[in-house]
């Protein structure tokens, strides 16, 4: 598979980096607005979280996606690559003084509240500026999704949102306020989440919580059914772009809006996790007693979440086309969880060769640290190069 990356091109730049394939992420883009657009009151917002690099952000902000963030560093990152205020929305379980009044300076759309008492504190702050906050009260839904353990958030165990049964009193208490507007629902299950019943399941939940709201005369002009929809790891030359269309059109079927309802999405991962790739280089070949190490440049560091996760992600050799042999590919920090994958299978390496981590896009550049010193790996656009 070198055939699609500039090996030539690579072999200046100091390794690990992230390269990332700009006309695959504008492609995405595309499939987004078209098949969101075949759905009247649609909006899609961009989850900073999964990838902030300051030149991916300028193209989905070109592209017209507001912005979903989760901390005033997110908040400001948006806004500098263009992101519209007016499509800014704030979530996150534990908002500071510090990042609600920003996001209060800057008039963003609205805030995904997660408690009753960050609605009292989002009141105040508001009031001391004479300002009326927009908020989204986040319901758990109590609806399980079929992924890891570490993304599932929408179950009544997890720490994020209000309990389906406090809705109605927390809505009333929010009614009561001076300085902060009901302005809707916000839901969000989980991550990386490829069987659309979860989110038929969700559609059925916020159907049922609807018909209740409205036994009390609540009318609800917003809702916000977070992102959540994964990616292809196993194949991404032969899935580089999610299925789109079956997901809008999951909830185009299964979620009764009322009308002039707005519909608002928050997609990180498949938006940004198939462009990207962490670039390494094999440092050594090791012969262990029992196995055979690929050591490479890259680590934990550069890429937590098959550490993290005990996540899969394809690896490639793309300075090879020769037989195949099997290898542990490790990096080079001093942890026992500093290995890539085991037991795989790719073109036989050697020192020097470049492997490409592919679907890295999403959580790889962002979660980066500089545990042991190390330098923090650069993302470069193929335009760069």
């Amino acid at each position: 598979m070198k055939g699609i990356f500039p090996v030539e091109k690579f072999k200046g730049i100091e390794t690990p980096f992230y390269y990332y394939d700009t006309e695959l992420l504008r492609r995405t883009l595309r499939d987004i607005n078209k098949e969101a657009g075949r759905y009247e009151g649609f909006n899609v917002h961009y989850a900073v979280k999964a990838n902030a690099n300051p030149k991916l952000l300028r193209i989905i902000s070109s592209a017209g996606l507001g912005a979903d963030c989760v901390s005033g560093g997110e908040i400001e990152a948006a806004i500098n690559a263009g992101f519209p205020a007016c499509k800014i929305v704030y979530a996150g379980v534990g908002k500071s003084d510090r990042e609600i009044n920003l996001g209060l300076d800057n008039d963003i759309f609205c805030f995904n509240v997660e408690s009753l008492a960050e609605l009292e504190v989002i009141n105040e702050l508001a009031g001391n500026r004479n300002k009326t906050a927009r908020v989204a009260l986040r319901i758990n839904p109590n609806v399980g999704a079929h992924t890891h353990a570490n993304i599932t958030t929408g179950l009544a165990e997890n720490k994020f949102g209000i309990a389906m049964g406090d809705m109605e009193s927390v809505i009333e208490k929010a009614s009561e306020m001076k300085n902060v507007k009901f302005v809707g629902l916000h839901f969000h299950i989980g991550s990386q989440i490829l069987d659309m019943g979860d989110f038929e399941a969700l559609c059925n939940r916020i159907n049922e919580l609807q018909k209740r709201l409205e036994c009390s005369n609540i009318n609800v002009e917003n809702i916000n059914v977070g992102g959540g929809l994964g990616i292809d790891y196993e194949h991404p030359n032969r899935v580089p772009v999610p299925d789109f269309k079956a997901y809008f059109a999951t909830y185009a079927r299964h979620l009764k809006l009322r009308q002039g309802q707005n519909l608002h999405f928050e997609l990180g991962r498949s938006v940004v996790g198939q462009c990207g790739s962490l670039i390494t280089r094999v440092l050594y070949i090791k012969q262990g007693t029992a196995k055979r190490f690929a050591i490479v440049d890259a680590g934990m560091t550069d890429l937590i979440r098959p550490a993290l996760y005990q996540a899969y992600h394809k690896i490639e050799n793309i300075s090879s086309d020769g037989p195949v042999a099997t290898y542990d590919v490790v990096g080079p920090i001093c942890e026992s969880s500093d290995v890539f994958v085991k037991a795989y299978d790719m073109n036989e390496s050697h020192r020097g060769d470049f492997l490409a981590i592919r679907s890295a896009g999403a959580y790889g550049e962002i979660m980066a640290s500089q545990y042991n010193c190390r330098r923090l790996p650069v993302g470069y656009m193929a335009e760069d190069l």
